[in-house]
């Protein structure tokens, strides 16, 4: 007997999609104000060690807690490698460059995602994924105008995030093949505590968070867990075509944040740049689903 399709609940994806754009956003602000006080292995111990604690109490409440097991290690500590470097280099953009162009070559993440699959899972490339992956990096060039006046630290550091998040996202969807959520989370949590703590503290000095910062450090560790949690659970509800439309919500609302809270202007190529990028990533994602059809 064939399983029937989950029921397509279009208003509850674009609700957990609201949650994702929203927790997205608030992350991207308190990483801001934050990065003016601790460094990013700074921000990223505390994120991790208080991210520990929210996972350790919903495994509890949901009694997960029995899932957590000592398997695959080494994919566990090459996923978090990759995340752990990625997360860095995005905080570290945040405070340098404008927030709609780091969320604009963040859009990337998809395409480096086309790219690295071949090579890590064993997967195809494309005609399609080709085609996406070269309109992508144009609209990469848009965002970014490689030149000596718009070329700096933190626009290679955003493009150089993405790629660190694509190998977190290629070796999850190889975790959750054997691991469950609960288990994957905390490794997490955990394991980026450890890389915090020996970033941060290689110097001998790790900045205590003043009592202005700790109600930025806990939004940032929950925004990110809830983040992933929303974006999760509005592709459990609908299609892939319908939420990554929805995801693009992120870069109008982020530019609109940073014109009002830090008088960032509107940059025209930021925003033409991330529609290029974006019909890559839907081109992919429309073919692919038909392909699956």
């Amino acid at each position: 007997m064939i399983a029937p399709e989950p029921t397509l609940n279009i208003g509850r994806a674009a609700f957990f999609m609201m949650g994702a754009v929203a927790s997205f956003s608030l992350m991207a602000v308190a990483g801001r104000e934050v990065s003016f006080e601790l460094d990013t292995f700074e921000i990223m111990l505390f994120r991790s060690l208080v991210g520990l604690v929210i996972v350790l109490l919903v495994a509890s409440a949901s009694r997960t807690v029995g899932q957590i097991n000592t398997g695959n290690m080494g994919l566990h500590l090459t996923r978090n490698l990759f995340h752990f470097a990625g997360q860095n280099l995005w905080f570290y953009a945040i405070a340098l460059i404008p927030l709609a162009q780091v969320f604009a070559l963040e859009f990337t993440t998809p395409i480096w995602v086309l790219l690295i699959s071949p090579i890590l899972l064993g997967e195809r490339l494309t005609r399609m994924r080709i085609f996406a992956a070269v309109l992508g990096f144009i609209g990469i060039l848009l965002v970014a105008r490689p030149e000596a006046a718009s070329l700096n630290a933190g626009t290679i550091s955003a493009a150089l995030a993405a790629i660190g998040f694509a190998g977190s996202i290629t070796l999850t969807k190889k975790l959750t093949q054997v691991q469950s959520l609960t288990c994957i989370l905390f490794w997490m949590t955990l394991i980026q505590s450890v890389f915090g703590l020996i970033a941060a503290g290689y110097d001998g000095d790790i900045s205590t968070p003043s009592a202005a910062s700790l109600p930025w450090l806990g939004v940032i560790a929950f925004c990110g867990l809830s983040a992933h949690f929303c974006i999760t659970s509005a592709l459990a509800t609908a299609p892939a075509t319908l939420v990554a439309p929805l995801d693009f919500i992120r870069l109008p609302v982020i530019a609109l944040i940073g014109l009002i809270l830090y008088q960032e202007p509107l940059d025209a190529f930021i925003i033409l740049g991330a529609v290029v990028i974006f019909s890559a990533n839907y081109l992919n994602v429309l073919s692919e689903t038909r392909k699956g059809s």
